[in-house]
């Protein structure tokens, strides 16, 4: 588009992922305005490290771990060998809802390293299922870009005619019914599927054949929103309820620490310290309203920057570089002056008393779909009533359509 230029370089977050320079001229005027994205971690396998720009009028960057350190990098590759050898003692599965993008393919690559160095005696050819389509699409989108996008360490055991992503034992099911046979198989396994938070796609299959047995473990390898599955279970739920059937949490709940694809805060640093030329502005976005508050602090106060978190609404002229509107702060003080709402009971989902026969996938599709609206209905408690007369109107459109009563 004339007058408008963008440039992209590698930001380390995840494949393909990248901070963006977006230059505009306007009157024989060029000013420069960098987008970081979600910035990567360093010296995480697989991927490069997070590449810098390094002149800009204005930034805008992310802050989602403002506020805190990863700390030292945690020893994966020894936590995974001691819950494997735990868990495939007594018998049971490791069961890891994963990510399909980024974090699987870490995954691989340790247990790719945990074969090659022979770390599982008793049990040395387990299989690992990989059970999400998207992860097995991901995987070989990763196969076939590791010589171009890659870090120098993958790239050395490429030329050693090592794939970092393949190993002995690696399975994979892309039909519904190939899933189903993981749990028939009595072999002691690892079964990666996503989603990462337990909350659709084929994990919680796995989890109702599993969570109920003691002698198997459900390992998280990344971060539980509030009110997910995932989370329910990291913070200790005794049952949870699958497919409208109660399960008790018999297994073992355990979680990988430290295995973050986001930059801590002194990463955070480092990308915005790496500006030669001085940014005019900083706007500190992405993040917590406390996060971004304070991570712009840091900002000024550290680098002499003039950085600000901006609120929902804000707008500024980027010609003159001062505020057109200023953000909305009203929930910040609502939250704080008032008690929260008792939340409201979650609409019940009955399945009918003669149930269909269990091999019918999609029946239980449709149960998963079911809790899934019955959360969402929850969810709109606080929405606008116009909201919920629309979700109200559309489920009254689609029971009529399907009613044969």
């Amino acid at each position: 588009y004339p007058g408008i230029s963008i440039r992209m370089i590698d930001v380390g977050h995840m494949l393909g992922s990248a901070s963006i320079e977006v230059s505009v001229t306007e009157d024989g005027t060029t000013r420069k305005i960098v987008f970081s994205g979600d910035i990567g971690n360093q010296n995480h396998p697989l991927l490069r490290n997070p590449h810098y720009f390094t002149e800009a009028d204005f930034v805008v960057m992310e802050s989602t771990y403002g506020d805190r350190s990863h700390g030292e990098v945690p020893d994966f590759v020894g936590t995974l060998v001691e819950i494997l050898n735990t868990t495939f003692s007594r018998g049971g599965n490791v069961v890891i809802p994963s990510f399909a993008v980024g974090r699987t393919q870490e995954l691989l690559y340790f247990f790719r390293q945990i074969k090659q160095d022979g770390l599982i005696t008793k049990h040395p050819d387990f299989p690992v299922y990989i059970d999400s389509p998207l992860a097995i699409e991901a995987t070989q989108v990763f196969k076939e870009h590791m010589y171009e996008y890659m870090d120098q360490a993958t790239v050395a055991l490429l030329k050693q005619g090592v794939n970092p992503l393949s190993f002995d034992g690696l399975k994979v099911a892309q039909t519904a019914d190939e899933s189903k046979l993981i749990n028939e198989d009595q072999t002691p396994k690892v079964i990666i599927s996503a989603s990462g938070m337990c909350d659709a796609g084929r994990i919680r299959h796995h989890l109702k054949h599993n969570l109920w047995r003691p002698e198997c473990t459900v390992l998280f390898v990344g971060y539980q929103s509030v009110g997910t599955l995932g989370r329910i279970l990291q913070d200790g739920a005794d049952e949870v309820k699958l497919f409208g059937e109660t399960i008790g949490v018999k297994a073992e709940i355990r979680k990988l620490n430290g295995i973050s694809g986001h930059a801590d805060n002194n990463g955070l640093m480092q990308w915005i310290g790496a500006f030669k030329a001085t940014p005019g502005h900083v706007f500190v976005v992405h993040g917590g309203d406390e996060i971004t508050d304070l991570f712009a602090s840091r900002v000024q106060n550290e680098l002499g920057l003039r950085a600000t978190a901006p609120y929902n609404g804000e707008s500024w002229d980027l010609t003159r570089d001062v505020m057109l509107k200023e953000g909305n702060r009203e929930k910040i003080r609502r939250e704080q002056a008032t008690p929260k709402p008792k939340r409201a009971q979650k609409p019940k989902l009955e399945k009918p008393k003669k149930e269909p026969k269990r091999e019918s996938a999609a029946y239980e599709r449709l149960i998963e779909a079911g809790e899934r609206m019955a959360e969402l209905i929850n969810q709109m408690e606080r929405s606008s009533k116009k909201n919920q007369h629309k979700l109200a109107s559309a489920l009254f459109t689609l029971a009529r359509r399907y009613d044969k009563r």
